[in-house]
C-alpha cells in the first residue's frame, strides 16, 4: 500500500469508527460493557486510529498542491478564523448539554448563552471552521484528505448527535433544538436568541486565545501571532 492510499484508509478508519461507535453500535456496546468501559474503548480506538492517521500523513512524500491561498488569507484571514475556532472550542467545555451525562433526562437544559447562542454544536463547529480554513489554505493531497475527513466527521456527526440526543433526552433536547441553531448565528438571525447572548464570556476568550497562541507556536511554519511578531 503506497503512503497516500494508507492515509486515505487511516482517515476512513478514524471517521468510520467514530460514526459506528457513536451511533449504530453505541447502545449495544453500552449495554454489554457499561458506560464507563464503553467510553474507555471508544477513547482507545479513537486514539489508535488518530495515531495511525498522523503516522500515515508523515509518511507521504512532498506532493504539489492543487491550489494555494493568496498571501492576505494566509497572513490574516486564516489566523482570525482559527482564533474564532479556538474560542468556540474553549467555550464548548462550559456546561455543554451534549456531553455524556446519566442525569440529563432529569435536568433542564442550560440557558442559551455564550457560544451556545452561536450554535448548539460549538465544539464540532470549531473543527468545521478548522477544516474549511485548511482546505482554503492549501490543496495539497495530505491536507485535503485529513481536513475533508474532519469536516465530514464533525458536520454529519453534529446531525447524528441531535438525533441521538432526541432519543436519549426526549423533549429536553427537542426544546434545546427549538431555542438554538445548528448553523452558526441562525437562532440570532431569526430572532430566537438576542445578539447580546452570544458574548462568549471571559473564560472562553482567554483560554481560546491561549489555545490559538499555543497552536500558532507549535505550527510547522510561522503563522498568526508568531508571524505577526516576527
Amino acid at each position: 500500500m503506497d503512503p497516500l492510499t494508507q492515509l486515505i484508509v487511516a482517515t476512513l478508519a478514524f471517521v468510520g469508527f467514530h460514526f459506528l461507535l457513536s451511533h449504530p453500535l453505541r447502545a449495544s456496546l453500552v449495554g454489554r460493557l457499561g458506560e464507563t468501559a464503553f467510553l474507555g474503548v471508544y477513547s482507545l480506538i479513537a486514539a489508535a486510529s488518530l495515531g495511525w492517521m498522523v503516522w500515515a500523513a508523515r509518511s507521504v512524500p512532498p506532493m504539489p498542491a492543487y491550489w494555494t491561498a493568496p498571501p492576505w488569507f494566509f497572513d490574516w484571514g486564516a489566523p482570525i478564523l482559527m482564533l474564532i475556532s479556538m474560542i468556540l472550542l474553549a467555550g464548548s467545555f462550559l456546561g455543554n448539554p451534549a456531553f455524556p451525562d446519566p442525569t440529563t433526562k432529569s435536568r433542564p437544559v442550560r440557558p442559551v448563552t455564550g457560544v451556545f447562542a452561536i450554535t448548539r454544536h460549538p465544539m464540532n463547529w470549531a473543527f468545521i471552521v478548522w477544516a474549511l480554513t485548511h482546505i482554503a489554505l492549501s490543496g495539497g493531497p495530505v491536507n485535503l484528505i485529513i481536513a475533508t475527513g474532519i469536516l465530514i466527521l464533525t458536520f454529519f456527526g453534529s446531525i447524528g448527535q441531535d438525533r441521538k440526543k432526541e432519543r436519549l433526552m426526549g423533549d429536553a433536547w427537542r426544546g434545546w433544538e427549538s431555542r438554538t441553531s445548528f448553523m452558526p448565528f441562525g437562532a440570532i438571525i431569526d430572532g430566537r436568541v438576542p445578539l447580546r447572548a452570544a458574548w462568549p464570556g471571559v473564560v472562553p476568550l482567554v483560554f481560546g486565545a491561549l489555545l490559538w497562541f499555543g497552536a500558532s507556536w507549535l505550527h510547522a511554519m510561522p503563522v498568526g501571532p508568531i508571524a505577526w511578531t516576527g
